[in-house]
């Protein structure tokens, strides 16, 4: 009795670890086809380590940063990210304040836009 209880209880341990593996699966959660651009806003240094697969290299830190964001449609939708995700809450306060109205959304680090978006890390 004592084995089948056992028996038991690893089973239905199995069933919830494979249960939860699956909800955790790494499919895309992010459509970007609803966003007009993925914007990088990291140094082209770093964007040259790695970045997502069409996304536009928009330097926070650069002296045109500003006019290369306003240069952009204000009633678009954009998905941001940076190093880790502080940057790009920077440029999208940044946005905000220079009044653009469509989604604008903190993609984080390039690691996790990749794995929201299921674009592809590439380098040049």
């Amino acid at each position: 009795m004592k084995n089948y209880l056992r028996l038991l209880i690893v089973a239905i341990v199995a069933v919830f670890a494979i249960g939860s593996l699956t909800a955790c699966s790494s499919a895309p959660s992010v459509d970007v086809k609803k966003y007009t651009s993925v914007i990088d806003v990291r140094t082209p240094q770093e964007y040259a380590t790695g970045h997502l697969k069409g996304a536009l290299n928009i330097d926070i830190e650069g002296p045109d940063f500003s006019t290369q964001i306003q240069a952009l449609d204000k009633a678009g939708s954009y998905y941001i990210y940076c190093h880790s995700g502080n940057r790009a809450g920077q440029a999208i306060t940044f946005m905000q304040s220079a009044g653009f109205t469509g989604t604008l959304t903190n993609g984080g680090a390039v690691e996790d836009a990749s794995s929201s978006t299921g674009l592809k890390i590439i380098q040049n």
